[in-house]
């Protein structure tokens, strides 16, 4: 074996498992964002419920019939006091939905140059 088959062997190799690892970490990114994703979905969906639950106990305050009770009232506060909690998680998912929305005219523009 000369000097250039080992060079080539060595390289041989070296490539292969430099393309083996970006293979890896290839997947490894990818199932990381989708998990990602997943939490801010669900991020998303707590704060929505939140808001509504929030929105819920205002109107129920609100009734004539339950009007003053302060445990209602105590409720209505702490109900709006989480929820201004999770808005301190909107930057997890409304970066996404920008994301999204930036793209959005990018693909609208792209079929009206094809028109």
């Amino acid at each position: 074996m000369n000097f250039m088959s080992k060079v080539e062997l060595i390289l041989t190799l070296v490539t292969l498992v430099s393309i083996g690892m970006n293979v890896l970490m290839f997947v490894y990114s990818r199932n990381v964002t989708a998990k990602l994703l997943r939490i801010a979905d669900e991020i998303g969906d707590l704060r929505d419920a939140a808001t509504n639950f929030a929105t819920h106990v205002r109107e129920v305050y609100e009734l004539e019939m339950f009007y003053g009770d302060q445990t209602l009232k105590s409720l209505m506060d702490h109900a709006g006091a989480f929820r201004d909690y999770m808005d301190g998680f909107d930057y997890i998912y409304i970066t996404d939905e920008i994301e999204q929305d930036e793209q959005e005219p990018n693909e609208q523009n792209t079929q009206t140059e094809e028109v």
